[in-house]
């Protein structure tokens, strides 16, 4: 028990003294009383105090550990915090410092690469300084287009021949092939296209007698995709000048030649003919080797007009409608003896279809066909075969001859119908020939309005075709 609960009990206990009168020291006692119940009264109100203080200290005391133990935790907490902070600080920083490293890093290889870029971008300038200086100082005339087939570019060689200023050259930077043909300068050169941007190669281009160009297109391309199409324009005038007088002079040269050769040719055929008196065996036998090389000679002379007037393009003369079977029949009986000679056979095949009349040279067309069967008969060795077919082919007419000879090398193919060519193995077999036939026949061929073409593998024989229009009909089926 605390000491306020003691003090009230002994002021309770109050007891009277023994022996004191009632009436004043009644009174006196009354009082004494009143005095006690005041103090236990009051000692009552300090108890109740006192306990109220109790508890609210004990609250307090309470409130104060429940404090305690949340400010604690709240401390720990808070702890914990500010060490995840200082981690997560300490994190942050090594990453700033890593990306300010990186970023450090990235700087020193943007600049060296924008240096590298810079290289590039100078050396870039000056291998189109140096193109465009190429260009501009090009001997041919140049005109570039590009993917979507626009004029892009062209150079002074270009504008000279075409007379056209550097002015309105400018003005033609973005115009179709199809739009330089309403500009006269480039006018013929637009309608070499028809219109239409497309690859050629050395297509002549006339313009006057002082002005002949060779014209040529090929598509650029990249990687992977096309670039463009240039456009070279060779000046061949002086070519043309030096050609035209080469085919002059051999033309007199020919001509010339052709008199005396040919009285050489009469006046050997009457000595060996004996209308000027007997000859011996072997004056026979010089006579006649003289006799055939006469032969080459003049067979010379006639290719060799011929290619003149085939260059002047005047060597057709007589056109008529002909029978071109009866014409392939007749040579077939010429060359079966020549060929039996050299132990080949030669083949005659004609379609069951009904072959059409042409409308021909037909001098010409016989020294096309002649010229194919001689070669069949020269490059096929003994023993062999020489096949002449003619037949219908998309409502034209067409003779092939075929043979079972040397062929043609793959390498040399494409050559085989120019002037003055003859293939490798064709000189080691047959020393003598001029490489002219074969040209003729080509040109002759196309002059009606044909085409000739050939197959061959070497050491297995080669085919050789071509075809005519009928009279009716002179188009030809590509």
């Amino acid at each position: 028990m605390d000491q306020g609960s003691s003090i009230a009990k002994n002021s309770i206990s109050c007891p009277r003294p023994a022996g004191l009168p009632k009436d004043g020291a009644g009174q006196s006692q009354n009082r004494s009383c009143l005095r006690n119940k005041e103090a236990v009264s009051v000692c009552r109100r300090e108890d109740n105090e006192i306990r109220e203080l109790n508890e609210t200290k004990a609250q307090l005391e309470e409130a104060k550990n429940v404090l305690e133990i949340r400010v604690g935790a709240k401390t720990k907490a808070l702890r914990e915090l500010a060490a995840g902070l200082e981690k997560e600080v300490k994190d942050r920083t090594r990453e700033l410092r890593q990306k300010i490293e990186e970023s450090e890093n990235s700087r020193v290889a943007l600049m060296n690469m924008l240096e590298d870029m810079e290289d590039l971008r100078r050396r870039t300038e000056e291998e189109k300084e140096k193109t465009l200086a190429i260009i501009t100082n090009f001997a041919d005339g140049l005109a570039f287009f590009d993917a979507r087939n626009c004029l892009a570019l062209v150079n002074p060689k270009m504008e000279l021949y075409f007379g056209i200023d550097k002015k309105e050259s400018k003005g033609l930077i973005g115009k179709k092939i199809v739009d330089l043909a309403q500009i006269t300068g480039f006018a013929p050169l637009a309608e070499l296209f028809d219109g239409a941007l497309r690859e050629i190669s050395r297509k002549e281009l006339f313009l006057s007698e002082k002005a002949v160009f060779e014209v040529s297109s090929l598509e650029v391309a990249g990687r992977a995709d096309k670039i463009g199409t240039l456009l070279i324009v060779h000046d061949i005038t002086r070519e043309k000048m030096v050609e035209k007088m080469k085919t002059e002079f051999v033309s007199i040269a020919a001509h010339q030649l052709r008199t005396p050769i040919s009285a050489i040719k009469w006046t050997l055929r009457m000595i060996l003919d004996g209308d000027l008196g007997p000859i011996s065996e072997e004056q026979s036998e010089f006579l006649e080797k003289t006799y055939k090389s006469n032969e080459r000679m003049i067979n010379l002379i006639n290719d060799l007009l011929n290619v003149t007037r085939i260059e002047e393009g005047r060597h057709l003369y007589d056109i008529t409608i002909a029978d071109m079977e009866e014409i392939v029949r007749g040579l077939v009986a010429v060359y079966d003896d020549i060929a039996a000679q050299k132990k080949l056979k030669l083949n005659f095949k004609k379609s069951d279809d009904i072959i059409p009349a042409v409308k021909v040279d037909v001098e010409k067309i016989k020294l096309v066909v002649s010229n194919l069967i001689e070669n069949a008969i020269k490059y096929t060795l003994s023993g062999g075969d020489v096949f002449i077919s003619i037949g219908q082919e998309d409502g034209n007419v067409k003779i092939s001859v075929k043979d079972t000879g040397i062929g043609i090398p793959k390498n040399q193919q494409d050559r085989i119908f120019t002037k003055y060519f003859r293939s490798a193995n064709a000189v080691r077999t047959e020393t003598e020939g001029t490489g002219l036939g074969l040209f003729i026949a080509k040109n002759i061929v196309e002059t009606h309005g044909g085409k000739v073409w050939f197959s061959s593998e070497e050491g297995k024989g080669t085919t050789f075709s071509f075809l005519l229009p009928p009279a009716e009909k002179p188009i030809i089926k590509n």
